[in-house]
């Protein structure tokens, strides 16, 4: 990747105060092609805050949020969607008592704009079921396609969001802990699943593990109280003393 790519998020300055607390403080980064860019930083640093402004839950005080060459500072979240932006949560927001079909159906069905008013022809749409199993094959789900999210494993809850997510397609995945709550197995085959997605689709990544951090980021920006004190590659992250004593020095469970 060249340094002239052009970015598919552009972070420019972005502040947002909640009283006295500076949740963000003039934040700027990058997300280009082809690439997975990681935000890491101790609890309490505002990394929730900022992807809430760049999902378009939380409105900025100051500064500019750039998708794909377009100002959307101030769209709602559902038009950032429809641009291009990719979602998914720390918290699932999967329908529990739906199929793993139904659930990616409905997020196909909301990349078109379309309604579920009349659910019976919805089910048997051709082209919304095979859009959707496509999305389940991608994400390894396909044979689970007509379990109710309810009875799927956590993993599988997750790849499943994946595969919401997916259907979308977008432009950027911002992914929140993705490895939130998964066993050493899980991790490492999500692991190995977003090593390969990133090529295709770039990522921003909130994550705590820090093995899978450095094993996956081209990029990293470290964000501690609402500032960003480091953006680099893996191996400047590493060797940045400041990094080491306001996080990566600290303990095992600052993140």
């Amino acid at each position: 990747m060249t340094d002239s790519a052009q970015p598919i998020l552009e972070i420019k300055n972005l502040s947002k105060r909640f009283g006295a607390v500076q949740a963000s403080d003039h934040v700027s980064l990058s997300v280009l092609p082809g690439r997975l860019h990681a935000l890491i930083g101790p609890n309490g640093a505002g990394k929730s805050t900022l992807i809430g402004q760049i999902s378009g839950f939380l409105t900025p005080d100051e500064g500019q949020i750039i998708l794909k060459d377009r100002n959307v500072t101030h769209l709602s979240a559902e038009r950032r969607v429809h641009m291009g932006l990719g979602r998914s949560f720390q918290v699932s927001n999967l329908l529990l008592e739906w199929s793993a079909r139904r659930n990616v159906m409905l997020a196909v069905q909301a990349r078109q704009g379309g309604s579920f008013r009349f659910f019976k022809n919805v089910w048997k749409d051709q082209a919304l079921r095979s859009a959707a199993e496509a999305a389940l094959q991608m994400v390894g789900l396909q044979d689970r396609a007509d379990i109710r999210a309810l009875e799927l494993s956590h993993g599988e809850r997750r790849q499943l969001e994946f595969a919401c997510a997916l259907a979308l397609e977008p432009s950027l995945l911002v992914l929140d802990e993705p490895m939130a709550g998964l066993g050493p197995e899980g991790t490492a085959a999500m692991t190995a699943f977003l090593e390969d997605l990133k090529h295709t689709i770039p990522i921003l990544l909130v994550e705590h593990d820090m093995d899978a951090v450095f094993r996956l980021a081209d990029d990293i920006s470290v964000l501690v109280y609402g500032k960003i004190i480091a953006n680099g590659s893996p191996e400047d992250i590493r060797q940045s003393a400041s990094v080491q004593e306001a996080y990566l020095g600290s303990s095992s469970d600052a993140a």
